[in-house]
């Protein structure tokens, strides 16, 4: 019991070091994904889809390779952390079972930490001298991605498919709502889990109705608050990044400029390493700046022609008040930064004296 309150205890260390594996994956598949999207764009294009072909059909291939692997990275990271390398191997399957189920990079933390416990536990299993030796490489990880795979199947994806059926069809019943109200939930949707299953839910449900004249309210289109929820969380990381620098890494500052370029391109999982390193704080900061943001935008009538995200989408919307709430969103999200973040702390390395004396 004593080693898993202290696992707990030293969950953000475990956080980061899964970010810190995670951050060059999310700007180098970010990226390349993001300059797919701005060549695919043009102004009157209403799909979500990025171009197949030409450069654009490479980039966006290469760069949906890293994009995918954002989670199965953080969550073997997660786990290594926690039982070194015994535990990379269930944390990357449980990272891609937890992509497959939709749990988004929530699901990537509890891979990652149920896979490092289970581990841990393993390890200390007694075992014959004669397959001792198969415990690190074939034990242990065998039977901690069975215990992972379990808990994120059956105990997380099953509930989460059933949730995300119900949301659907609520989201759905609310396209004749208060435009504000609709802005402020869709915006906190998109933010939660930036990628995950609300998000989809949320996003999927806007992109439907693009094209369509029905409306959240008077002259609102749905995907406007969405449109621009998508970009505040990413841009908002990386500006507080830059201009709040004793309250992130120095890898996270590095990452800043990345983050931006690829909330300007719609792809909100720009801010899944930040959240990620400070869950607690980040994910209230994601989800109200972007329900403010959105509320305005839906008084305001902010509308997007585009099924997609981002400020490359202002040439089909309405362009002065979607530029102007997803400035305030950026706004509130840095102020939020500077209030409710606590510096980073650097922890030091404890390096151990080797004795290499032979007697």
């Amino acid at each position: 019991m004593k080693d898993l309150v202290d696992i707990l205890k030293n969950t953000r260390q475990h956080l980061m070091n899964g970010v810190s594996h995670m951050i060059p994956v999310v700007v180098s598949g970010g990226i390349l994904f993001a300059i797919a999207a701005m060549l695919s764009m043009n102004s009157v294009q209403t799909s979500a889809s990025v171009s197949s072909a030409g450069l654009a059909g490479f980039l966006s291939n290469v760069g949906g390779v890293g994009l995918g692997l954002m989670v199965p990275v953080l969550s073997a990271y997660i786990a290594a952390s926690i039982a070194d390398r015994p535990g990379i191997a269930p944390g990357i399957i449980g990272g891609q079972l937890a992509v497959n189920v939709g749990a988004g990079f929530i699901g990537g933390i509890i891979t990652g930490l149920v896979a490092g416990i289970a581990a841990h536990y393993l390890k200390k299993i007694p075992l014959p001298k004669s397959i001792q030796s198969l415990k690190a490489i074939f034990i242990v990880p065998l039977l901690a991605t069975l215990i992972t795979g379990f808990v994120i199947v059956v105990l997380v994806g099953n509930p989460c498919a059933a949730l995300l059926k119900f949301l659907e069809g609520w989201l759905g019943d609310m396209t004749g709502s208060a435009a504000i109200l609709v802005g402020a939930i869709t915006g906190a949707m998109i933010a939660f889990d930036l990628g995950g299953p609300l998000n989809k839910v949320a996003y999927s449900t806007g992109a439907a109705l693009v094209g369509t004249t029905v409306a959240a309210g008077d002259n609102c289109s749905f995907m406007g608050p969405i449109g621009l929820a998508i970009c505040i969380p990413p841009i908002g990381a990386g500006v507080a990044s830059l201009v709040l620098k004793k309250k992130f890494s120095q890898a996270e500052r590095d990452a800043g400029i990345g983050a931006i370029a690829m909330g300007c391109c719609g792809i909100t999982e720009g801010a899944i390493s930040y959240t990620t390193a400070d869950p607690v704080r980040m994910i209230p900061i994601n989800m109200v700046s972007c329900a403010i943001a959105g509320a305005i935008a839906g008084a305001l009538g902010v509308y997007d022609n585009a099924a997609w995200g981002g400020l490359v989408v202002l040439p089909v919307t309405s362009i002065a008040t979607y530029f102007l709430c997803t400035v305030i969103g950026v706004a509130i999200y840095v102020a939020l930064c500077a209030i409710f973040k606590k510096d980073y702390v650097e922890k030091e390395e404890v390096v151990e004296d080797i004795d290499i004396s032979f007697e």
